[in-house]
Protein backbone atom coordinates (compact mmCIF):
# COMPACT_ATOMS: atom_id res chain seq x y z
CA UNK A 1 0.00 0.00 0.00
CA UNK A 2 1.33 3.08 -1.34
CA UNK A 3 2.24 5.29 1.90
CA UNK A 4 2.22 9.30 1.67
CA UNK A 5 3.46 9.75 5.13
CA UNK A 6 4.44 13.64 6.35
CA UNK A 7 4.29 14.40 2.38
CA UNK A 8 2.32 17.62 1.28
CA UNK A 9 0.16 17.16 -1.46
CA UNK A 10 -0.98 20.41 -3.32
CA UNK A 11 -4.09 19.81 -5.48
CA UNK A 12 -5.99 22.11 -7.73
CA UNK A 13 -9.24 22.38 -7.91
CA UNK A 14 -9.73 19.75 -5.56
CA UNK A 15 -12.79 21.01 -3.68
CA UNK A 16 -15.14 18.95 -5.39
CA UNK A 17 -15.11 15.88 -8.22
CA UNK A 18 -11.86 14.30 -9.18
CA UNK A 19 -9.87 16.44 -7.14
CA UNK A 20 -11.33 16.07 -3.97
CA UNK A 21 -11.37 12.02 -5.19
CA UNK A 22 -7.59 12.35 -5.37
CA UNK A 23 -6.98 14.80 -1.94
CA UNK A 24 -9.02 11.86 0.06
CA UNK A 25 -6.73 9.42 -1.46
CA UNK A 26 -4.03 10.81 -0.25
CA UNK A 27 -5.31 11.93 2.95
CA UNK A 28 -6.16 8.06 3.60
CA UNK A 29 -2.64 7.53 2.63
CA UNK A 30 -1.21 9.94 5.14
CA UNK A 31 -0.12 12.40 3.21
CA UNK A 32 -1.14 16.54 4.92
CA UNK A 33 -3.26 18.34 1.78
CA UNK A 34 -3.67 21.54 0.66
CA UNK A 35 -7.06 21.90 -1.06
CA UNK A 36 -7.12 24.76 -3.51
CA UNK A 37 -9.83 26.05 -5.53
CA UNK A 38 -11.36 29.02 -7.18
CA UNK A 39 -14.58 28.15 -4.51
CA UNK A 40 -12.74 29.20 -1.08
CA UNK A 41 -15.69 28.18 1.02
CA UNK A 42 -16.01 24.20 -1.01
CA UNK A 43 -12.17 24.38 -0.31
CA UNK A 44 -12.65 25.32 3.41
CA UNK A 45 -15.77 23.00 3.99
CA UNK A 46 -13.61 19.85 1.88
CA UNK A 47 -10.55 20.59 3.66
CA UNK A 48 -12.30 20.57 7.00
CA UNK A 49 -13.65 16.82 5.80
CA UNK A 50 -10.50 15.48 5.30
CA UNK A 51 -8.64 16.76 8.40
CA UNK A 52 -11.28 14.28 9.98
CA UNK A 53 -8.96 11.73 8.80
CA UNK A 54 -6.30 12.84 11.11
CA UNK A 55 -3.94 14.61 8.45
CA UNK A 56 -3.15 18.38 8.79
CA UNK A 57 -5.07 20.23 5.91
CA UNK A 58 -5.10 23.75 4.66
CA UNK A 59 -7.81 25.30 1.77
CA UNK A 60 -6.59 28.15 -0.27
CA UNK A 61 -8.55 29.89 -3.05
CA UNK A 62 -6.30 29.76 -6.29
CA UNK A 63 -6.82 31.06 -9.68
CA UNK A 64 -4.88 29.16 -11.75
CA UNK A 65 -4.92 30.83 -14.78
CA UNK A 66 -2.87 34.06 -12.70
CA UNK A 67 0.39 33.65 -12.37
CA UNK A 68 0.86 36.26 -9.53
CA UNK A 69 -1.53 34.48 -7.37
CA UNK A 70 -0.27 31.11 -8.22
CA UNK A 71 2.74 32.53 -6.74
CA UNK A 72 1.68 33.87 -3.75
CA UNK A 73 -0.57 30.77 -3.07
CA UNK A 74 3.06 28.45 -3.14
CA UNK A 75 4.47 31.04 -1.33
CA UNK A 76 1.43 30.80 1.51
CA UNK A 77 1.52 26.95 1.50
CA UNK A 78 5.00 26.92 2.39
CA UNK A 79 5.08 29.55 4.68
CA UNK A 80 1.87 27.06 6.65
CA UNK A 81 3.03 23.68 5.42
CA UNK A 82 6.83 24.04 5.09
CA UNK A 83 7.17 22.73 2.07
CA UNK A 84 5.65 20.75 -1.36
CA UNK A 85 6.22 17.14 -2.36
CA UNK A 86 3.18 16.34 -4.66
CA UNK A 87 1.69 18.82 -7.53
CA UNK A 88 -1.49 17.92 -8.77
CA UNK A 89 -2.38 20.11 -11.77
CA UNK A 90 -6.22 19.19 -11.93
CA UNK A 91 -8.22 22.40 -12.00
CA UNK A 92 -9.98 22.49 -15.31
CA UNK A 93 -13.33 24.04 -17.39
CA UNK A 94 -15.13 23.48 -20.54
CA UNK A 95 -17.20 25.96 -22.93
CA UNK A 96 -17.88 23.31 -25.57
CA UNK A 97 -18.95 24.48 -28.84
CA UNK A 98 -18.34 23.35 -32.58
CA UNK A 99 -15.45 24.99 -33.91
CA UNK A 100 -17.17 27.12 -36.09
CA UNK A 101 -19.09 28.80 -33.65
CA UNK A 102 -17.20 28.69 -31.26
CA UNK A 103 -15.90 32.32 -29.97
CA UNK A 104 -12.65 33.85 -28.95
CA UNK A 105 -13.18 34.58 -25.53
CA UNK A 106 -14.57 30.21 -24.82
CA UNK A 107 -11.31 29.84 -26.71
CA UNK A 108 -9.59 32.24 -24.31
CA UNK A 109 -10.68 31.21 -21.18
CA UNK A 110 -10.15 26.97 -21.44
CA UNK A 111 -7.03 27.41 -22.47
CA UNK A 112 -6.27 29.75 -19.82
CA UNK A 113 -7.31 27.73 -17.22
CA UNK A 114 -6.38 24.11 -18.69
CA UNK A 115 -3.16 24.82 -20.22
CA UNK A 116 -1.77 28.32 -18.69
CA UNK A 117 -2.81 27.27 -15.35
CA UNK A 118 -0.60 24.07 -15.56
CA UNK A 119 2.10 26.09 -16.78
CA UNK A 120 1.63 28.66 -14.01
CA UNK A 121 1.86 25.79 -11.10
CA UNK A 122 4.13 23.70 -12.69
CA UNK A 123 6.55 26.30 -12.70
CA UNK A 124 6.14 27.92 -9.45
CA UNK A 125 6.14 24.39 -7.93
CA UNK A 126 8.69 22.84 -10.09
CA UNK A 127 11.19 25.24 -9.11
CA UNK A 128 10.89 24.29 -5.17
CA UNK A 129 11.18 20.47 -5.89
CA UNK A 130 13.96 21.31 -7.93
CA UNK A 131 15.95 22.43 -5.05
CA UNK A 132 14.29 19.76 -2.65
CA UNK A 133 16.12 17.34 -5.56
CA UNK A 134 12.73 15.18 -5.12
CA UNK A 135 8.82 15.69 -5.89
CA UNK A 136 6.10 14.00 -8.18
CA UNK A 137 3.89 15.90 -10.84
CA UNK A 138 0.57 14.47 -11.62
CA UNK A 139 -1.30 16.57 -14.70
CA UNK A 140 -4.70 16.05 -15.26
CA UNK A 141 -5.12 14.96 -19.16
CA UNK A 142 -8.07 13.45 -20.85
CA UNK A 143 -8.44 10.93 -23.60
CA UNK A 144 -10.23 13.62 -25.40
CA UNK A 145 -6.47 15.41 -25.59
CA UNK A 146 -5.67 12.13 -27.27
CA UNK A 147 -8.51 10.93 -29.83
CA UNK A 148 -10.07 15.01 -29.90
CA UNK A 149 -14.10 14.75 -29.23
CA UNK A 150 -17.12 16.98 -31.54
CA UNK A 151 -17.37 20.14 -29.92
CA UNK A 152 -14.18 20.57 -27.83
CA UNK A 153 -11.79 22.02 -29.93
CA UNK A 154 -10.61 24.17 -26.79
CA UNK A 155 -10.51 21.50 -24.57
CA UNK A 156 -9.24 18.62 -26.58
CA UNK A 157 -6.33 21.40 -27.61
CA UNK A 158 -5.58 22.23 -23.61
CA UNK A 159 -5.55 18.32 -22.68
CA UNK A 160 -3.21 17.31 -25.61
CA UNK A 161 -0.73 20.31 -24.64
CA UNK A 162 -0.67 19.26 -21.25
CA UNK A 163 0.51 15.60 -22.11
CA UNK A 164 3.20 17.44 -24.28
CA UNK A 165 4.05 19.41 -21.54
CA UNK A 166 4.15 16.65 -18.89
CA UNK A 167 6.83 15.04 -21.57
CA UNK A 168 8.67 18.43 -21.49
CA UNK A 169 8.64 18.77 -18.05
CA UNK A 170 9.79 15.45 -17.44
CA UNK A 171 12.61 15.31 -19.24
CA UNK A 172 13.69 18.99 -17.76
CA UNK A 173 13.76 17.96 -14.29
CA UNK A 174 13.97 14.14 -14.06
CA UNK A 175 18.38 14.95 -12.91
CA UNK A 176 16.51 16.65 -10.04
CA UNK A 177 14.52 13.68 -8.82
CA UNK A 178 11.38 15.31 -10.18
CA UNK A 179 8.89 13.18 -11.38
CA UNK A 180 6.02 14.23 -13.93
CA UNK A 181 3.67 12.20 -15.42
CA UNK A 182 -0.17 12.19 -16.89
CA UNK A 183 -3.00 10.94 -16.39
CA UNK A 184 -6.01 10.84 -19.20
CA UNK A 185 -9.38 9.84 -17.71
CA UNK A 186 -11.80 8.79 -19.75
CA UNK A 187 -15.84 9.06 -18.95
CA UNK A 188 -15.91 9.59 -15.34
CA UNK A 189 -19.32 9.46 -13.36
CA UNK A 190 -19.14 12.76 -12.38
CA UNK A 191 -22.33 15.40 -11.67
CA UNK A 192 -21.89 16.41 -15.10
CA UNK A 193 -22.41 12.78 -16.37
CA UNK A 194 -25.00 12.06 -14.20
CA UNK A 195 -27.06 14.69 -15.97
CA UNK A 196 -26.84 13.01 -19.39
CA UNK A 197 -30.04 11.42 -20.88
CA UNK A 198 -30.32 7.19 -21.09
CA UNK A 199 -29.98 7.67 -24.78
CA UNK A 200 -26.44 9.68 -24.50
CA UNK A 201 -25.53 7.28 -21.93
CA UNK A 202 -25.81 4.03 -24.40
CA UNK A 203 -23.72 5.41 -26.85
CA UNK A 204 -20.94 6.61 -24.61
CA UNK A 205 -21.49 3.43 -22.88
CA UNK A 206 -21.16 1.34 -26.67
CA UNK A 207 -17.93 2.76 -27.33
CA UNK A 208 -16.15 1.99 -23.74
CA UNK A 209 -14.89 -2.66 -23.50
CA UNK A 210 -15.41 -2.24 -20.12
CA UNK A 211 -18.84 -1.54 -20.63
CA UNK A 212 -19.30 1.38 -17.24
CA UNK A 213 -17.94 4.71 -16.55
CA UNK A 214 -15.19 4.83 -14.70
CA UNK A 215 -15.29 6.39 -10.90
CA UNK A 216 -13.43 9.64 -9.29
CA UNK A 217 -11.74 7.03 -7.11
CA UNK A 218 -10.63 5.01 -10.25
CA UNK A 219 -8.71 8.33 -11.21
CA UNK A 220 -7.41 8.59 -7.48
CA UNK A 221 -5.80 5.60 -7.21
CA UNK A 222 -3.57 6.34 -10.74
CA UNK A 223 -2.79 9.33 -9.08
CA UNK A 224 -1.82 7.64 -5.60
CA UNK A 225 0.32 5.45 -7.51
CA UNK A 226 1.69 7.82 -9.68
CA UNK A 227 3.06 10.28 -5.92
CA UNK A 228 4.33 7.50 -4.30
CA UNK A 229 7.31 5.53 -4.25
CA UNK A 230 6.48 2.44 -6.51
CA UNK A 231 6.65 4.95 -9.23
CA UNK A 232 10.40 6.54 -8.48
CA UNK A 233 11.67 5.06 -11.82
CA UNK A 234 8.55 6.21 -13.90
CA UNK A 235 8.44 9.46 -15.29
CA UNK A 236 6.60 11.44 -18.73
CA UNK A 237 4.56 8.87 -19.24
CA UNK A 238 0.71 9.02 -19.88
CA UNK A 239 -1.43 7.05 -17.75
CA UNK A 240 -4.73 5.76 -19.53
CA UNK A 241 -7.93 5.46 -17.15
CA UNK A 242 -10.67 4.52 -19.61
CA UNK A 243 -11.77 1.15 -19.58
CA UNK A 244 -10.56 0.46 -23.09
CA UNK A 245 -12.02 3.76 -24.66
CA UNK A 246 -8.72 4.71 -26.24
CA UNK A 247 -5.70 2.14 -26.34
Amino acid sequence: MTNLKGKVAFVTGSAQGIGKAIAVAYAKAGANLVISDINLELAQQTAKEIEALGVKTMAIKTNVADGADVDASVAEIVKTMGRIDILVNNAGITKDNLLIRMKKEEWDAVLSVNLTGVFNCTKAVGTLMMKQRSGKIVNIASIVGQMGNFGQANYAATKGGVIAFTKTVAKELASRGVNCNAIAPGFIQTAMTDKLTPEVKEKMMAQIPAGKLGTPEDIANAALFLSGPESDYITGQVLAVNGGMYM
